[in-house]
């Protein structure tokens, strides 16, 4: 299981300078934290985003790494999103983002 803190590390690294998505996009991990994006800034502060994914940590990490695929996590209630327009228009982006983590 990955912690926070290794998380937010694995994401800095693959947002860079920026992280392309042109959207404010932040990971509320149900009480393990949050990581916040907007451009090239990674924090865990819990500031309002574009989009708030509400997922588990373990949940995430499974995505990230392809095991967990994200409509399955939608459908099943393992994954809530704040706004289903932005995150679909965010799709192609977000997964991009995930292969950088890999």
């Amino acid at each position: 299981m990955a912690t926070l803190q290794e998380l937010t590390d694995r994401v800095k690294t693959a947002v860079g300078d920026d992280s392309g998505l042109g959207k404010s996009l932040k990971f509320n991990l149900k009480g393990d934290g949050v990581v916040y994006i907007n451009g090239g800034e990674v924090s865990n502060e819990d500031k309002p985003a574009d989009l708030t994914m509400t997922i588990a940590l373990d949940d995430l990490v499974s995505m990230g790494e392809g095991k967990l695929d994200p409509m399955t996590a939608v459908m099943t209630g393992r994954l809530q999103l704040s706004d289903m327009g932005v995150a679909m228009g965010l799709q192609g982006k977000m997964q991009t983002l995930f292969n950088k983590m890999r």
